[in-house]
């Protein structure tokens, strides 16, 4: 095929540049009209970058013959730019870094090693929320956010001099999905005299957040980004595309997050993983692109790769709202219209199939206690607690009416004072006991305060995270909703932590001037800082008399987050239950203090008069909101902000950077070491191997996420990762999280698998053991990973459906290999960590279609063999697993190789995507 054929040129503003015309390509397959736009994103990307190679005649006959049925052809494709964040980005430059010094020792030119494709790294998950309720909050966070990180940074800062095409945004800047949607994504980009469609990956699986502006991007690990910044094409199976059809408009009082969650729970009931999902119908006409961000934020969510909102006059009203040149906005328009890519709303496209979602009819709504897709009416909430509690804990619920009325009005409670008896657990701490049967309440004394934490209470309450906070609409009605409280003189309970993580400076900007601001603060909503915090387990530490009461009397608390994630774990250890909600549920939600309440009935509180304020007492109607967003939102906002973004404050500008080409790798550090997966690298890969006589590491169940695998969070001193610090001379304080430590392999190989709630069934404890078989004894999993290794023991994973969703962590599979795992198998893969797991070099195999582990009664005793391997891997390519049980009997069964195109089966032979990289450099 002659892709030069289909090239043209495009006139805007008196310029000419060139184009890859879809029109051509329509003149001459008429089919390629009734392509989904975001196939077509994909066509021209391959058509542009043809080279009869990497991206080959079938690959483009496959997009112009697009099956909605989908299918195995693979798809490739070569991103524009890429985006990153600190946590993932941090490793992703030690790998580079690592790569180039790797270069340097063999005697190459180590300043070609550079990325190929421009970067964006925004620093924004390191903040944590130490500090909060006060005015001084944020300077406190900042500040032990650089005491913390300032190692880390150093080396940033050196990546942004070191490497070509490399941008980094300072910390407290903004959340990198806000920032890009606000400011980085072009919508159509201009770079070597081309013009084409923006299109990106990501370090976060959020990514998607940047398809509400028309801009086709995902999350991928940082292994798959890293390949991509050096110019490899990412390779995966042609998506199917479901339509997602939006009628009507949203009805007074329901805000985009209500919206989002009812999509999140419909797609994820009817299976959209891997899938495109692409956005139509006359309900997009409502929709600004805030509110389709909203929802496109929540693909991983979902389960779907993107959910892509097709560029319209909306799109092009929010770029001129957000200081985008006036010449980058008549690109982007001129392109679309003259490119097949524009949305009229009467095109006749071709969808796998279409769900349909009438916005008319949603409620308020949260999401959880544990995952983003279970939805639950606000209305249900406090009749669905009790079931909730028993599934979580076991125990029964004890409702509101039967505890004491002083609980629910904050009065002395000395009527139930003679019921129970008083035990102190702390000098400020007392406990409310029954006699007999429990209510698991504790009655907190601090000065002239008392109150009492119960299930149910809530201790968090956080309006965090990019889903929302890059929404005018919800956080300024938030601040409406903060006003008429405190007008109210209600305030939220003194047990609850609050704060607010705005995604960028422009969101305090327009609180500000809307005087809204100042009545978020009067409910200790203060600014902590502007970055991902709670969403991501940054919600720093609980009030330590708080934390002890959970601890003693084994409390089943709630948090409450306007966030995306709330998986078992993630936004602190002692939470059980966590709820997504939107910014003016999380207040009202701090206002009662509690998760087992109908909002939308009971009263969230008392006056200083004794009389009930409701939900409906203090919640904006939309004309309200809209005319606070007309009011308060200005171009000017952001043209002021971002002129500044890669300036960052004085503690950034004020700090030094290490200098050079080749990095300075310092022996003693605790956060960044050169990773050992390039040191000395044959220049050819060694031939695959069988496996032979494999042992189980881990054997894991349904829905295990990459929260669970991936090391996240803080962690304790007597896990595997404390101790190594600790044997470095670290005091517990300073440990920082496992994410602020992703550049130093040694505190993270420790932390995979040690997440505190996984459940591996080879171990009788909860959390990071397993057994080491053959001296039949339990211990940490890194423990033990290492006496394999000294055996030279090869270790596989078993694992049942949907195994690595959650967020695209790099380290659920670059922890995997440093153990010394060779091979997956499970029953199901989410997109990412699959492809995460070929990237570094971990074969992923799939058990036939109905069955798994347990049906095919192994036990995770075994030794395994795996046969094929060495004759030759293909795409899908079935392999013959053997079992050996203990007793000698054997159970044998097919499993596919997980491999979707013929360069992933590359990246096996050679060990990973990047060893594949630095080979071909060295050849050069």
């Amino acid at each position: 095929m002659d892709a030069n054929s289909f090239k043209s040129t495009l006139r805007v503003q008196g310029r000419d540049t060139n184009i890859i015309s879809l029109e051509k390509v329509a003149e001459k397959h008429p089919q390629v009209k009734k392509l989904p736009f975001s196939i077509r994103i994909l066509l021209e990307n391959a058509l542009r970058n043809h080279d009869g190679f990497l991206v080959t005649d079938d690959h483009i006959e496959n997009l112009i013959n697009w099956d909605p049925k989908g299918s195995e052809a693979s798809v490739p494709y070569k991103p524009a730019r890429v985006l990153m964040q600190d946590f993932t980005g941090v490793p992703a430059v030690v790998d580079i870094a690592a790569i180039r010094s790797e270069a340097i020792r063999k005697g190459k030119d180590g300043a070609k090693i550079n990325p190929k494709v421009p970067v964006d790294l925004v620093i924004d998950h390191s903040v944590q929320v130490d500090f909060f309720g006060t005015d001084y909050a944020y300077r406190k966070n900042v500040e032990y956010e650089y005491k913390r990180n300032g190692e880390r940074y150093e080396l940033l800062k050196w990546a942004q001099n070191a490497f070509d095409d490399f941008t980094v945004v300072p910390p407290g800047m903004g959340i990198c999905h806000q920032v890009n949607l606000e400011y980085l994504a072009k919508g159509v980009m201009e770079r070597d005299g081309w013009a084409y469609p923006d299109t990106l990956v990501g370090t976060d699986s959020h990514t998607p957040m940047v398809n509400g502006i028309g801009v086709v991007g995902w999350g991928v690990g940082g292994i798959e980004a890293e390949a991509a910044l050096l110019g490899q094409p990412i390779y995966f199976s042609t998506p199917k595309v479901i339509g997602l059809q939006l009628k009507g408009k949203l009805s007074e009082g329901i805000t985009a997050t209500d919206m989002v969650l009812e999509i999140t729970n419909r797609l994820r009931k009817y299976g959209v993983v891997g899938d495109f999902v692409e956005v139509f119908g006359d309900g997009l006409d409502h929709l600004s692109v805030p509110d389709r961000a909203t929802i496109a934020n929540m693909s991983p969510e979902f389960g779907c790769t993107i959910t892509y909102f097709p560029i319209d006059d909306q799109t092009l009203h929010y770029m001129e709202k957000t200081n985008r040149e006036q010449a980058q906005v008549d690109l982007v328009e001129t392109y679309c219209k003259k490119n097949l890519l524009w949305r009229t709303g009467k095109e006749k496209m071709e969808y796998s199939d279409v769900v349909t979602v009438d916005l008319s009819v949603l409620e308020p709504s949260v999401a959880g206690p544990k995952r983003p897709q279970d939805k639950i009416r606000a209305v249900d909430l406090k009749d669905r607690f009790g079931s909730l509690l028993k599934e979580i804990h076991g125990r029964d619920y004890v409702p509101l009416e039967e505890r004491e009325t002083w609980y629910a009005e904050g009065g002395s409670g000395t009527r139930f004072n003679k019921q129970f008896r008083d035990q102190k657990v702390a000098d400020d701490v007392e406990v409310l006991q029954e006699e007999g049967d429990p209510l698991h309440s504790v009655r907190i004394s601090q000065g002239n305060q008392e109150y009492a934490l119960s299930d149910g209470s809530i201790v968090v309450a956080a309006i965090t995270s990019c889903t929302n906070t890059s929404n005018p609409s919800v956080m300024l009605g938030a601040g409406l909703v903060a006003q008429k409280a405190v007008e109210k003189g209600i305030d939220v309970k003194p047990w609850v932590k609050t704060s607010l993580a705005p995604g960028s400076k422009v969101v305090t900007n327009y609180l500000r001037r809307a005087g809204l601001l100042e009545y978020l603060e009067a409910l200790r909503f203060h600014v902590v800082g502007y970055g991902c915090t709670t969403c991501i387990g940054n919600s720093g530490p609980l009030p330590p008399h708080i934390e002890k009461a959970i601890d003693d009397y084994d409390l089943v608390a709630a948090s409450v987050l306007s966030g995306n994630r709330n998986f078992e774990a993630r936004i602190h250890p002692k939470i059980q239950m966590n709820f997504l909600a939107s910014p003016m549920l999380v207040v009202a939600y701090a206002i009662a203090g509690r998760v087992d309440i109908n909002l939308m009935e009971d009263p969230l509180a008392h006056d200083a008069n004794g009389r009930e304020v409701f939900l409906r007492d203090i919640w904006p109607s939309q004309q309200e909101i809209q005319r606070a967003i007309e009011s308060a939102t200005t171009k000017d906002d952001y043209a002021h902000e971002y002129s500044v973004i890669f300036d960052g404050e004085e503690q950034w500008q004020n700090l030094p950077a290490p200098t050079g080409l080749d990095y300075d790798w310092k022996d003693d550090s605790t956060y960044i070491k050169e990773i050992p997966f390039f040191k000395d690298i044959s220049e050819t890969p060694e031939p695959l191997r069988n496996i032979k006589d494999a042992r189980v590491l881990v054997k894991l169940g349904d829905s295990v996420t990459t929260d669970h695998i991936s090391p996240a969070g803080s962690f304790s001193e007597s896990s595997a990762a404390g101790q190594y610090l600790k044997s470095k001379g670290i005091e517990r304080q300073m440990f920082n999280s496992y994410g602020s430590r992703r550049g130093n392999h040694e505190v993270m190989m420790r932390g995979t698998f040690a997440n505190v709630f996984i459940r591996n069934e080879i171990a009788s404890k909860q959390g990071g053991y397993t057994t080491y078989f053959p001296e039949d004894r339990e211990m940490h999993v890194y423990d033990a990973a290492m006496k394999y290794q000294e055996n030279k023991t090869p270790l596989i994973v078993l694992a049942g459906s949907e195994y690595g969703s959650g967020s695209s962590r790099d380290w659920a599979a670059k922890g995997t290999d440093l153990l010394g795992v060779k091979v997956v198998i499970a029953s199901s893969y989410e997109r990412i960590h699959r492809s995460n797991l070929v990237g570094m070099g971990v074969l992923p195999l799939k058990f036939q279609q109905g069955e798994d582990a347990n049906s095919l009664g192994l036990t995770g005793r075994e030794t395994f063999s795996i046969s094929g391997i060495e004759e030759g891997l293909e795409p899908r390519k079935e392999l013959q697993v053997t079992a050996k049980k203990e007793d000698g009997s054997k159970i044998q069964f097919t499993a596919t190789a997980r491999l979707d195109s013929d360069i992933e089966r590359e990246y096996i032979k050679h060990g990973g995507i990047l060893q594949y990289v630095l080979r071909q450099f060295l050849e050069e």
